[in-house]
């Protein structure tokens, strides 16, 4: 009977076999970075012990406070987003682009990236949107993916990062943040060209 439960096993097989009676299971072991954030949450608990503060009691005031923060903010947040939506939907996004990209072709910015330059101030997931679209329509590899992922990489949701920052103060009154933070990211436009003709030998 314990031969025929047997089961014959190919050369080369039964070296790796596993054990009767245990499965691999697949399971892989915790990486670092995957142990960074549990290993902050327990120093931060064990620092408030130390110092014998109530640390449950400070969590859950700051996350009233947050709250808080979150119902002022939301209002904006819900302009914008319905902003982007309404841009996105009414074609003016494609009419820009369409009127533009003759000339951007001209002086050797990719016409398919400008989908990318104009909703990248405004909205960090419409920007991912747009970019997903890019890659599948032009592969990662090509030339205005690769200026994509380095416009992607180098620039900011402008008109979202002031909503949210300056809303959580409460100030009205940005001054030249506006008008810096925008030539920043055309700066990044530019520069993201220049350095894939750079560093891939288009220059």
């Amino acid at each position: 009977m314990d031969n025929l439960s047997r089961r014959p096993c190919s050369l080369g097989d039964c070296g790796n076999a596993a054990p009767f009676g245990k499965k691999e299971t697949g399971e892989k072991p915790m990486t670092a970075a995957a142990a960074v954030i549990p290993i902050i949450i327990v120093i931060i608990i064990t620092h408030g012990l130390y110092k014998r503060v109530d640390v449950f009691s400070e969590f859950a005031c700051g996350a009233k406070e947050n709250l808080a923060t979150c119902a002022q903010l939301l209002p904006t947040l819900i302009a914008l987003i319905t902003a982007v939506g309404m841009f996105r939907a009414s074609g003016a996004e494609e009419l820009i682009t369409g009127f533009l990209s003759g000339f951007f072709d001209r002086i050797g910015f990719p016409a398919e990236c400008l989908p990318l330059a104009l909703i990248r101030p405004v909205s960090g997931s419409g920007a991912l949107a747009v970019y997903e679209s890019l890659l599948e329509e032009t592969g990662p590899d090509s030339f205005p993916g690769r200026v994509a992922s380095v416009m992607l990489g180098s620039t900011e949701t402008t008109f979202y990062t002031l909503a949210v920052y300056y809303g959580a103060v409460r100030i009205k009154n940005t001054r030249h943040t506006l008008a810096a933070s925008l030539a920043g990211d055309m700066t990044g436009f530019i520069v993201s060209v220049l350095t894939v003709n750079i560093f891939f030998g288009q220059i």
